[in-house]
């Protein structure tokens, strides 16, 4: 903890590339990394998300999900799921992003169900790490972000 967070510049669901610097000293992020856009848990997980984004999203914070799908699967997700979160597409290099993190499952191919919170100095201030089958408590999530905004 307090290591300077990896930087990443990733493509989302609409093309647009977003850099985790360009928030350095405005906000604090918090990312999501998943396994599978259309998976059971994270089709759950996000759609909580998206139902509480209001409360995630200020003029402090900013939220990023990142998994290993290509862009038009993200893009594709969303529009199914109605998610306007930010979903960022680590396909290629595939998993670089996830491998930076120490979060990609290299059996499975994709990143592993992990969320890392990042201060405006873009320092990781918290991590948790999840099997890939439990969702996250989005409740602990608010109270770790709302600490450092």
């Amino acid at each position: 903890m307090g290591d300077l967070a990896p930087d990443f510049t990733l493509r989302d669901q609409f093309g647009q590339d977003v850099t985790l610097s360009s928030y350095r000293g405005s906000k604090a992020v918090l990312i999501f990394f998943y396994p599978f856009a259309f998976s059971g848990v994270c089709r759950g997980e996000l759609s909580q998300v998206q139902e509480r984004l209001a409360e995630f999203l200020t003029f402090d914070s900013e939220v990023l999900a990142i998994s290993c799908d290509p862009t038009y699967s993200l893009r594709g997700f969303a529009d199914h799921e109605n998610l306007t979160v930010s979903l960022l597409s680590d396909f290629w290099p595939h998993g670089e992003v996830a491998r930076a993190y120490d979060v990609f499952d290299e059996e499975r191919g994709c990143a592993q169900r992990s969320t890392y919170l990042v201060d405006r100095d873009g320092r990781v201030v918290w991590a948790l790490h999840n099997a890939m089958a439990d969702g996250r408590d989005l409740d602990e999530h608010l109270r770790q972000l709302q600490s450092v905004t």
